[in-house]
């Protein structure tokens, strides 16, 4: 835990030192507020529990931001050199890893948090359920670790942020684009029902809305830690084997 913790502060020192970090928290609050009171209509919907009017939008801007946070988690390190002398400490490759990676979901955790005057206007406007707002958030903070979490995996792969940040976005988009309702319906009209099903199951819409509608599922948990435990464990593979 001692290692970890060192990795997470020399982490954040970084992240908050540098403008990126500030510039895509402010993005993702002015996107997702303006989103709220404009294309979510929360004054005219009354959408008290913000599933449709706030939460609706941040897998869309997570499969663009997220990535931004994630890009430079191992791509720093391999351009600069410095993964080979990480290799040289006295602490196991996991160690480096997790910390890297709390660090990333740090950052995000702290942009959902600065989100708490949307809930206290909806508190102040009507009598939201409180417990479903909360499982909403929750969907959405999950939904944005898997999409860290395939970004440090890409990032792992090359040393040019660029290229991490456009596979990683590429990949995130189609999980967003699999699972929402729009896209499966104009799938299906090609009558192919097993590769329906595939891209269905890839989409993390239908375990983020069952969140947000306050149902907490076994199977969404299961998923969304399986991705994420893959996604770390691939990174430590491809970091062994650059090592070796």
């Amino acid at each position: 835990m001692k290692h970890i913790w060192t990795i997470l502060k020399r982490e954040l020192v970084s992240y908050f030192t540098q403008p990126t970090a500030y510039a895509i928290i402010l993005i993702f609050l002015l996107i997702s507020l303006l989103f709220n009171f404009t294309f979510g209509a929360f004054i005219l919907a009354g959408d008290a529990n913000l599933e449709w009017s706030f939460l609706f939008w941040h897998p869309w801007l997570y499969m663009l931001l997220a990535p931004a946070v994630g890009m430079k988690l191992w791509s720093d390190e391999q351009r600069n050199g410095t993964l080979e002398l990480l290799g040289t400490f006295p602490i196991p490759p996991w160690t480096a890893i997790i910390g890297k990676y709390l660090a990333a979901a740090f950052v995000w955790l702290l942009a959902l948090l600065l989100t708490f005057p949307i809930i206290i206007t909806v508190n102040y406007l009507g009598e939201p359920d409180n417990w479903r707002i909360f499982s909403g958030y929750l969907g959405s903070y999950l939904t944005c670790c898997v999409f860290l979490a395939i970004t440090m995996l890409v990032s792992a792969c090359t040393r040019d942020q660029v290229v991490c940040l456009i596979v990683s976005v590429a990949i995130c988009t189609l999980m967003v684009l699999c699972g929402y309702e729009a896209f499966i319906r104009e799938l299906a009209k090609f009558r192919v029902d097993f590769l329906v099903e595939a891209l269905t199951s890839l989409g993390v819409w239908d375990h983020f809305r069952s969140l947000t509608r306050g149902m907490f599922r076994y199977q969404d948990m299961v998923w969304f830690g399986s991705i994420i435990f893959t996604c770390l464990l691939g990174t430590s593979a491809i970091l062994s084997a650059k090592r070796a």
